[in-house]
């Protein structure tokens, strides 16, 4: 694979495109948010110039109920050769591509099992994908080229492929991470209007179990509606374990001996499920959370401004674990807010003093007023 074209630039888009960089590939960059887009580019993934020929690969990373109208309208200006796209739903893409009049034959539905908790281009790695499975999707027509292309970007990624049916594939991803997301939220909602001297009794399982309930909800009504029918089928199982486990719960206290022992065993029996079914999980070694803190820098509006600030950035060995930029448009500097580890703040304060960079006095604690 020598060129190739990335369809949005959030973090799996992203970190595909610098994966793809670092082996040499030219890939070229294509986003409607132009300010994702531009900080990519910053990053080193590609370039926002449009290429002068086919490319040889397109990956769409863009929502799943999108993926069918970009495809066709892809295809119909000869953008690639060969598409793939990173959704987490592959039946509704499958169907929407020829709905939507595109060539399925040139297609290969795709899924990289990788992510991060923050979103957007500035949590993207090249490595973000080494090691986790890839799943592709062909469907009966899809040309044998273009599953060769999809095995391509699954190696020059660092990737495991695993070929799977579209409609395996949804029913995996309910059990595995839809129907978990939505646990997690209706764990958190709970939450919302919580007494607060409540919320400060909470520990690491609260925060373990409500972590991916964080998530973009507009991203994640459209990956739930796209695979709706097979979370459902998910839920009515835990709807089940629910109920038994209500009945055992209000039996405990009240109940006769009998009773209580059958309740006692009941919630035992779940909890045990629970254990053999938490051993079948791969784990991976987690490190301690980190805190953050965001340094208010002032950037002027000159093209190539950003990339130089990320580059003195860099070059301080400092990462960016997010960004938020706020622009007047009569205003000749802009004001960008790194959001970076606690313990690089001093050392980065410094090194952007003596690159001549302006800073507020006092940086914000994330989370304050």
């Amino acid at each position: 694979m020598r060129t190739a074209v990335v369809v949005g630039t959030g973090l799996i888009g992203t970190s595909i495109a610098l994966a793809l960089s670092r082996w040499g590939v030219l890939v070229y960059l294509d986003d409607a948010d132009t300010t994702a887009a531009r900080t990519a580019e910053a990053l080193g993934a590609g370039s926002l110039e449009m290429p002068a020929g086919q490319v040889d690969l397109a990956v769409l990373a863009v929502p799943p109920a999108s993926i069918g109208t970009v495809l066709a309208r892809c295809q119909r200006d000869g953008l690639a050769h060969t598409y793939t796209d990173v959704a987490s739903v592959k039946v509704r893409p499958h169907e929407e591509v020829r709905a939507a009049g595109g060539d399925p034959s040139r297609y290969i539905g795709g899924h990289p099992l990788a992510g991060a908790e923050r979103s957007g281009p500035l949590a993207a790695r090249a490595d973000l994908f080494e090691g986790r499975p890839w799943v592709l999707t062909p469907s009966p027509v899809t040309d044998r080229s273009a599953l060769n292309r999809g095995l391509e970007l699954v190696s020059l990624c660092g990737g495991v492929p695993v070929l799977m049916d579209t409609d395996a594939h949804d029913r995996a991803v309910a059990l595995t991470s839809h129907a978990p997301h939505l646990v997690a939220s209706m764990m958190a909602a709970r939450l919302e209007h919580a007494e607060t001297e409540h919320i400060r009794v909470s520990g690491q399982g609260l925060r373990d179990v409500t972590r991916i309930a964080a998530g973009e909800p507009a991203l994640w009504s459209d990956i739930l509606t796209a695979n709706a029918d097979a979370v459902a089928d998910v839920l009515d199982d835990y709807a089940k374990d629910l109920e038994q486990l209500i009945a055992a719960l209000r039996a405990l206290p009240g109940a006769e001996s009998d009773g209580r022992r059958q309740a006692a065993a009941d919630l035992q029996e779940l909890l045990r499920r629970g254990n053999r079914g938490h051993a079948r999980v791969p784990h991976k070694q987690r490190s301690r959370p980190a805190e953050y803190v965001a340094i208010p820098v002032a950037v002027p509006d000159q093209p190539g401004a950003l990339a130089r600030l990320f580059s003195t950035v860099g070059e301080a060995g400092v990462n960016i674990e997010d960004v938020r930029i706020e622009h007047s448009l009569d205003q000749p500097r802009g004001l960008v807010e790194l959001l970076v580890e606690s313990t690089s703040v001093a050392g980065l304060r410094r090194v952007l003093d003596a690159n001549g960079w302006t800073m507020r006095e006092k940086p914000l604690l994330v989370g304050d007023a």
